[in-house]
């Protein structure tokens, strides 16, 4: 009994703190919440020379996942790239947090941290970024669509007297 509350208390809080993200548009599921770190209100702000940091709460779709990895494109003015991540990124398994980890079974809820460098040299730009959670077959566990503003890195200015 005491596990059950302190479990959904812990939903109570990530909901509070979830991000307003969009669903996928090709029916991929959804996951149970998105937390952008700094992020109240979309678009994101993610600062040039930064790391944004997701915490993405999904369930499993089936039984015995044992490897996911995390794929993501990126759109702006109507064009969709690939957004190469580093492996140690998209091997979601790596990155569940309180101490779960693969294989992830058919309804089990897990956390996964996201994790990505935002480069110096991206554009100061608006882009709409999916993240797909693939299993070994390229089936989608969760999907999201998160709207994000580049912003110019903070500098310091130091005066010499």
């Amino acid at each position: 009994m005491l596990k059950l509350f302190v479990v959904s208390i812990a939903l109570l809080i990530a909901g509070a703190a979830a991000t307003n993200v969009k669903q996928c548009k090709n029916g991929q599921p959804f996951p149970l919440s998105v937390d952008v770190i700094g992020c109240d209100e979309v678009p994101c702000d993610v600062v040039k020379g930064t790391t944004a940091l997701m915490n993405v709460h999904f369930v499993g779709t089936k039984d015995n996942i044992r490897n996911l990895t995390a794929v993501v494109h990126a759109t702006t003015i109507g064009i969709t790239v690939p957004y190469d991540l580093p492996p140690e990124v998209a091997n979601v398994c790596d990155n569940l947090l309180y101490g779960a980890n693969c294989p992830i079974y058919k309804t089990e809820d897990v956390v996964y941290s996201f994790k990505f460098f935002i480069e110096s040299h991206y554009p100061e730009i608006s882009v709409s970024v999916q993240v797909s959670l693939e299993d070994e077959t390229g089936e989608s566990i969760a999907c999201f669509v998160c709207n994000v503003k580049v912003r110019k890195g903070f500098t310091t200015t130091y005066l010499l007297e």
